[in-house]
């Protein structure tokens, strides 16, 4: 795959001269056509950018302006260059026809790379391709990534669905957490063990305990180790296939959930404040350091945001709704009674309602997705987020080399 690795590098080094270009020209000169003319002379004049076809830089040139247009319309922040190490290394190719797709058996497939050559890929899903494939269904395109466990292969597909009937399925609300991921208003939960075994996880262990070591008798400014970028590349390894694993539970568990329940509502956390260190300041001593720190990291090892993407999109795909409502005291509040007590909730997975003539008792979790859904019901719904709506940033001043 060293063919794809140049690639890949041809391009962020194509995104980066095209950002110098945009950042050198005057306002009046950053065109598409104008830049066109440029990463065309740029593919003449230096050498390693001619190994990138030329569908594939004209993708890179697209995916900039669309960039700048997300920052102007407030969706994003203005793009800058990009990292040799920070940076996905990816390639696209935009015209379906060059890809050439044959079914070789049941597990793999044969994929046309153009200046690579003929790739052979794990099939995992149906794709139209030889009589299957029509105007209305068929590939336009794919895009190559790299991550810590190789290259993957991502193909657009262009098909006709039927738009969805109105899902006849019951409200449901959605406690997300730590030691119960996914909690239902209706009782049922959602859980999962840990995404790598004992021996996968001692070898991690072990690996970083290297990493460690290895460090260490590096000088400043010496540098890297091919042995301790073995070692890193190993580490990354692990976690990648963790993550996969963690994406896998996460669509299976949100597929059933989107088809199961008509409306789904989720509470509106706002995730990047409830990671903040506890570390201290010079004017504030921190409390609980490494406990805020293990719990923010299974915070994140969770990804709560990611799930509610996912309800997101399957919600609409099978014809529900989702919908989002306002996160304080779901927790704390009796589902029963709706009176707030403190000290109801007596452990992470009991609460017992201290409001005298209640009493009621039953599971933590339970109760606060029974909260989630009782705010939906009252009309306190503060998003309704079915679909793939884009919620925009507050309005800014626009950065001076935007237009």
């Amino acid at each position: 795959m060293s063919k794809t690795d140049a690639q890949a590098h041809a391009a962020r080094a194509l995104w980066n001269l095209l950002h110098a270009w945009w950042q050198m020209m005057p306002k009046e000169k950053r065109t598409l056509a104008d830049a066109d003319a440029a990463i065309r002379q740029a593919r003449r004049d230096i050498d390693f950018l001619a190994v990138l076809p030329a569908q594939a830089a004209q993708a890179v040139l697209k995916t900039y302006f669309q960039a700048w247009r997300n920052c102007w319309e407030g969706r994003a922040d203005a793009p800058n260059f990009k990292g040799r190490f920070r940076t996905v290394m990816s390639v696209d190719i935009p015209q379906g026809r060059d890809l050439n797709i044959t079914r070789v058996h049941r597990r793999w497939g044969m994929v046309n790379i153009p200046k690579v050559g003929r790739v052979r890929f794990r099939w995992t899903k149906d794709l139209p391709v030889g009589k299957r494939a029509d105007a209305e269904n068929r590939i336009t395109g794919a895009r190559l990534i790299k991550d810590a466990l190789g290259w993957h292969i991502a193909f657009r597909v262009q098909t006709l669905e039927v738009k969805p009937g109105p899902h006849q399925g019951p409200d449901v609300g959605i406690d997300v957490g730590v030691t119960v991921p996914i909690a239902l208003s209706d009782g049922e939960t959602y859980e999962h063990g840990a995404w790598l075994t004992g021996k996968e996880k001692a070898r991690l262990l072990h690996l970083e305990q290297r990493a460690a070591r290895r460090k260490q008798h590096r000088r400043p400014g010496e540098p890297t180790s091919r042995r301790l970028h073995r070692t890193y590349d190993r580490i990354a390894g692990l976690r990648a296939k963790a993550k996969r694993r963690a994406l896998d539970w996460q669509h299976k568990t949100t597929t059933v959930i989107a088809r199961t329940y008509g409306t789904v509502v989720v509470e509106a956390l706002t995730i990047t404040n409830m990671v903040k260190s506890a570390r201290a300041t010079v004017e504030e001593s921190g409390n609980n350091v490494a406990q805020k720190s293990g719990l923010n990291r299974s915070i994140s090892g969770e990804a709560w945001g990611r799930t509610v993407t996912m309800l997101t999109y399957k919600t609409t795909r099978f014809g529900g709704t989702l919908h989002k409502v306002p996160a304080p005291n779901t927790s704390r509040r009796c589902s029963a009674c709706g009176f707030t007590t403190p000290g109801s909730r007596e452990s992470q997975a009991v609460f017992v309602c201290k409001n005298t003539g209640c009493g009621w008792s039953g599971n933590a979790d339970h109760n606060a997705a029974r909260n989630v859904l009782h705010l939906y019901r009252v009309g306190l719904a503060l998003i309704p987020a079915a679909g793939r709506a884009v919620v925009r940033r507050a309005e800014r001043v626009k950065p001076a080399a935007a237009r």
